[in-house]
């Protein structure tokens, strides 16, 4: 779509909006002049759906209008109490470790009426046996859910989801043992488990609801929640709006009434929309970092930091040619990451070699890990492969080796300069691909049929909880984990979990370097590019922060008003 369309239809979609402003007060009624965030929905949601959530812009909406059983804090990043008051280990009679959460007793399930323009209360508290039909919602194989891995420690968890025959449900470790209290059962060990019960696959979710509306019950008119915002509108292409919940337990801290929320894939639209006032923070475009830093006024608003994240190119490790761990060796180690931080995202992003980022546990220090930048050995590698088939590079051309990334300015500029590497360093052709964010992330899945699969793909993970179990194993492994590399050895999957299960912290950290290392070093199943650094500029009449784990949390960020319409 070009620009200029773009910007009418966004101009447009500002107008509208600004004649339907209203936000929360009391008695569930919206205020004619509410205290709004403009804010910028990088992706239309692919779901808002706990369940099915997978990518950071639905797990933003998710955040927002659920709560967990724990939550992190937004500084630093450790677990704390949210619909959960406390919870407690133990173990129960066959050896398995537990965990029992106590919950409170007010947190309202709520919904938004349009045509009353209020928040309505739906008669219903929030309870434990909403969390066990969450938790078994996320599990049951009908679902479909994608993240339903981060529940396989579960009991009985990976059987269920798998369709093992007389497994159901009922058989998964969870259970209500009253209104307030759920335990959970564990196939092994885990003291990271409180980060897990936090995360939206286990929220509590609306049976009732659910039920009533099937798949539609996501769409503004049927969608029921509980958190501190509820969904005022959604126009699918085109803006997703928030109002406050009124009936929320922390609701007099809730100083933004209303998230005006557009949707916006062009990073340079969504930054022009920033330089005009119309939105109040944004990402950094590519393009546009060494303007930010140099003015007086950008620079002012720039925020950076490193965040846990990695951007990463994945091989499909079934694919011809990438079936080869020597043509995988040679595309790995062709990449100039730091050319490529210096030269391109220009954000003091790290150079990565290995999965996980600094500040998880279990992390191998940056570098110390995975294969580094060394254009004779991988052009050596390619040729070893070469030789071996009998082919020429033209042969290997031929082939039609294919990149694809989800649809973003900031993703093509990085592909087209790693596209040039390859071409540079190994002569290789590759063709680069986009596509939009929903249909790219069924495109990569692991089930899709290989011929349909690019053989490269581009992605980015994010910290759910800081711990390596969260990387390594539940991106990697193949019995466990997402896997879109579509690797399968037994070796590395049970390293993983015995990292997992290991008592002794530097027994675990060990565990976790070695898997690292055979992923990337002797698998090379992947090839790591850079740990992300948040690259932002936030008008000063937004306070905001950056947390370094879960959701955006617009609750507890405030705006001067007055000082907006200065």
């Amino acid at each position: 779509m070009k620009m200029n369309k773009t910007l009418l239809m966004v101009f447009a979609l500002l107008i509208v909006s600004s004649m339907m402003l209203t936000a929360c007060g009391g008695s569930g009624a919206l205020a004619e002049d509410p205290v709004t965030l403009n804010w910028v929905w990088t992706t239309e949601p692919p779901t808002i759906d706990p369940s099915l959530a997978t990518d950071t812009t639905s797990v933003d909406v998710v955040g927002n209008t659920f709560v967990g059983l724990t939550k992190f804090d937004p500084i630093s990043g450790e677990v704390a109490p949210s619909l959960a008051t406390s919870w407690e280990s133990g173990e129960d009679a066959e050896g398995n470790q537990t965990w029992t959460f106590t919950l409170r007793d007010d947190v309202e399930w709520v919904k938004f009426n349009a045509e009353t323009g209020k928040v309505e209360k739906q008669d219903r508290v929030v309870t434990a046996q909403d969390v066990v039909y969450g938790v078994k919602r996320t599990v049951d194989p009908e679902t479909a859910s994608d993240y339903s891995y981060v529940l396989y420690i579960l009991k009985n968890a990976a059987s269920i989801n798998g369709g093992e025959e007389g497994m159901s449900v009922d058989d998964l470790g969870v259970e209500a043992l009253d209104e307030t209290t759920v335990k959970f059962t564990l196939e092994r060990k885990a003291g990271y488990f409180p980060a897990i019960a936090g995360m939206w696959v286990a929220n509590p979710m609306p049976q009732w609801a659910i039920e009533e509306s099937g798949e539609a019950w996501t769409e503004p008119e049927n969608f029921v929640s509980n958190g501190p915002y509820v969904l005022e509108n959604w126009v699918h292409g085109g803006e997703l709006n928030l109002a406050k919940n009124p009936f929320w337990i922390n609701a007099d801290d809730v100083q933004i009434e209303r998230v005006h929320g557009v949707i916006i894939e062009e990073e340079s639209t969504a930054f022009a929309l920033y330089e005009n006032g119309e939105v109040d923070t944004a990402a950094v475009p590519l393009p546009e970092m060494d303007r930010v830093k140099a003015d007086p006024a950008l620079s002012a608003d720039y925020y950076e930091a490193p965040t846990p994240c990695t951007y990463y190119y994945g091989f499909v490790n079934t694919k011809p040619p990438f079936d080869d761990v020597r043509v995988r060796t040679a595309f790995a180690q062709s990449i100039d990451r730091q050319s490529l931080i210096d030269n391109v995202t220009k954000g003091g992003q790290i150079p990565a070699t290995s999965l996980a980022p600094p500040g998880i546990f279990g992390a191998p220090a940056p570098g110390t890990v995975g294969l580094n930048y060394d254009p004779a050995v991988a052009m050596a590698s390619l040729q070893e492969y070469l030789d071996a088939e009998g082919m020429t590079i033209e042969d290997f051309n031929a082939l039609g080796v294919t990149l694809m990334h989800n649809t973003s300015e900031g993703h093509a500029l990085i592909a087209a300069a790693i596209q040039q590497m390859w071409a540079d360093n190994l002569g290789v052709e590759v063709t680069v691909e986009n596509q939009e964010w929903k249909v790219y992330l069924d495109t990569i899945g692991k089930d899709t049929d290989i011929d349909q699969v690019p053989h490269v793909f581009r992605l980015g993970w994010c910290a759910d909880y800081p711990d390596e179990n969260n990387w390594i194993h539940e991106v990697f492994n193949s019995d466990e984990g997402a896997n879109r590399v579509r690797t399968d050895n037994a070796d590395f999957n049970a390293l993983t979990v015995a990292a997992g299960e290991a008592d002794d912290p530097a027994e675990r950290e060990a565990l976790y370097e070695q898997a690292e290392q055979m992923f990337a070093e002797e698998m090379v199943a992947f090839a790591p590019i850079y740990h992300y650094t948040t690259v932002n500029v936030t008008h000063q009449w937004l306070t905001r922060n950056f947390p370094p784990l879960g959701a955006n949390d617009f609750y507890n960020w405030t705006l001067d008003d007055a000082a907006r319409g200065q």
